[in-house]
């Protein structure tokens, strides 16, 4: 296929694409074709360039076996690496270009298995055929830069529409991930899903339970991270996959939200993303999304019916926090990443207790301390979490809000909040009371440490004959 069937735009991309990579791929593609075998630029990156992005990473596919690219590129690469060449696929670095050279193939899960079966095959054509939806499904031949697009990829680019190059049947039992990530485009690049493809998604709903926890979990962090995460989730939910890989978000959909009665927790909570998404400083912050997705999680086990009519949903931030750190470790997301959104969800209802103002400055010091390195997205969450359509509500919890980060900006600067420490340290603890390391010493510590909260900085002889006092009522000096 020509290059002249493309956009304008698109073919300005192409020629902005080869300016910077010629001497890379015609390189690359001259050292294939002189040792007999074929290689063509592929997928992801030949889409993103027809929609304007170029990054440093691209994906290639040949008819060369891993070993044989092994032996084409060792001279040729700054580095290689190999971990993925069980699947086909060798990683290599030239200049500031990482490249990913997998072989042809196609792929097929068994239905009692969760790790797929590589089968390499000998065409770029039937490579492509077994990709997961048209628009990832073109390729330009190296070096001659013949476009290939035997799926109608192009034209769907432009409907902006995914669809699988076969029958989505087929495509979604060779590979069910395929499921989910249909959903990641949607939210990645605001693509629909085609009915056809979307039917045999919710058809084949359950076929997900097959793949790899930590398979499911790549998906989903990229869909929540994506520019488009409503989206992504609406086809998760409506497809119903949500309920065998996120079961916690359609749970959602019928709890009444007893502060904004006008809409379920469901909607509220995509609400409640997309207005953390507005506060983002520095791009997708996936702690801070993950935790607004979930914030409200716990609502579904602690509904309660209260007389007049009222709803209730007592301690959900609790159980919700208990729910968030269940999902997301069998999820296998790091540990430090569930402690902080479990975390997150836990203290997201902790304003609401400052009222109108009326927190002392100790209740101050421990939202901090509590917040600890989340403080700032625990700003960001509060604030998003508000979605009522009260305006005069709306403007009454900003502005308490406001205080409440004047009043810790004020501390802070006063007292260095996030470095509240006892006055006394260990080994000064330890002398006062003239007993050795242990269990004592710990209590002693938080005993200090609570009064440092409760009544700031009050010397360390004040703190000292206070220490001493404590250790009196507790039995440890006589």
């Amino acid at each position: 296929m020509s290059l002249s069937n493309l956009t304008e735009s698109q073919r300005h991309g192409m020629s902005e694409l080869f300016r910077k990579i010629a001497p890379v791929v015609d390189e690359l593609g001259e050292l294939f074709a002189d040792r007999g075998y074929e290689i063509a630029l592929v997928g992801g990156s030949v889409r993103d360039v027809l929609l304007g992005r170029i990054g440093n990473d691209l994906d290639l596919t040949t008819d060369a076996r891993p070993e044989t690219v092994l032996e084409l590129i060792r001279d040729w690469a700054d580095s290689i690496w190999t971990i993925g060449i069980d699947f086909g696929t060798v990683g290599a670095r030239k200049g500031n270009w990482l490249l990913e050279i997998t072989t042809y193939r196609s792929e097929s899960y068994d239905p009692r298995s969760r790790k797929p079966e590589v089968i390499y095959g000998d065409t770029l054509e039937g490579d492509l055929a077994r990709r997961d939806f048209a628009v990832n499904a073109m390729a330009l031949r190296l070096p001659g830069r013949e476009f290939v697009d035997p799926h109608g990829g192009l034209d769907d680019l432009h409907a902006k529409v995914l669809r699988t190059p076969g029958p989505p049947e087929r495509s979604f039992d060779d590979d069910p991930l395929r499921m989910l990530r249909a959903a990641r485009f949607a939210s990645q690049l605001g693509f629909t899903v085609d009915p056809a493809t979307f039917a045999a998604m919710t058809a084949m709903a359950d076929r997900i339970e097959i793949v790899s926890a930590e398979r499911i979990r790549e998906e989903l962090d990229k869909l929540i991270c994506g520019a488009h995460p409503r989206e992504g989730l609406g086809h998760l939910v409506q497809s119903g996959l949500a309920a065998h890989v996120l079961p916690e978000l359609p749970g959602l959909r019928l709890e009444i939200d007893e502060h904004h009665r006008h809409k379920d927790v469901y909607e509220h909570t995509l609400i409640v993303l997309e207005q953390a998404i507005d506060l983002e400083e520095k791009g997708p912050d996936r702690i801070l999304r993950w935790a607004a997705l979930m914030h409200d999680v716990g609502k579904p086990k602690t509904r309660r019916h209260e007389p007049g009519g009222r709803v209730s949903f007592h301690h959900h931030e609790v159980v919700g926090a208990k729910i968030t750190k269940k999902r997301m470790t069998e999820l296998r997301f790091p540990k430090d990443v569930v402690a902080d959104v479990s975390r997150l969800v836990e203290l997201h209802l902790r304003f609401h207790g400052y009222g109108g103002g009326e927190w002392t400055d100790s209740a101050v010091r421990r939202y901090v301390r509590d917040a600890g390195h989340l403080l700032d997205r625990l700003h960001k969450l509060t604030r998003a979490d508000c979605t009522t359509r009260n305006r005069r509500k709306a403007q009454a919890l900003s502005r308490t809000y406001d205080q409440l980060e004047e009043r810790i900006a004020r501390l802070a600067e006063e007292e260095e909040l996030g470095k509240i420490r006892p006055e006394l340290d260990g080994n000064e603890i330890q002398e006062i009371l003239g007993v050795p390391p242990g269990p004592v010493i710990g209590r002693a510590y938080k005993f200090l440490l609570d009064m440092r909260m409760d009544e700031g900085i009050i010397g360390k002889e004040a703190a000292a004959e206070a220490l001493r006092a404590w250790a009196e009522e507790n039995g440890i000096l006589s």
